[in-house]
């Protein structure tokens, strides 16, 4: 008898392993098809904002994601002011208000902190 419950065991054990196994692959391409899916769709805002965030870095007001340390860079703080200045010029009469608006803001602000940091 006690043979009978150690393989109704052995059984079960199988069964749970399997369960498992099934529901980690299920998570790994749960995780894997995250990876592949961008995480924001693109668009405009997604792309000044992007470049602002680059040009932010550089004027040492945010951490570099990857060194962790805030460092100035100012010819590198140009250069991002300068792609979002030469982007306002090749898309002027082609953007929603919003999205003229939203580039206006981020040059006056990026210009105003680039002028501070550079004193």
């Amino acid at each position: 008898m006690t043979d009978e419950k150690k393989i109704i065991v052995d059984e079960d054990w199988k069964e749970e392993a399997q369960r498992e196994k099934e529901r980690l692959a299920e998570e790994i391409e749960r995780s894997r098809q995250e990876k592949m899916r961008p995480p924001i769709p693109a668009s405009f805002g997604v792309l000044i904002s992007s470049l602002a965030t680059q040009a932010a870095i550089s004027l040492g007001d945010v951490p570099h994601p990857l060194t962790g340390k805030t460092e100035v860079n100012l010819g590198e703080a140009r250069f991002h002011i300068d792609l979002l200045e030469v982007l306002q010029e090749k898309t002027k009469g082609n953007l929603t208000p919003e999205e003229a608006k939203a580039l206006d803001a981020i040059l006056f602000d990026l210009r105003m902190r680039f002028v501070e940091k550079a004193r």
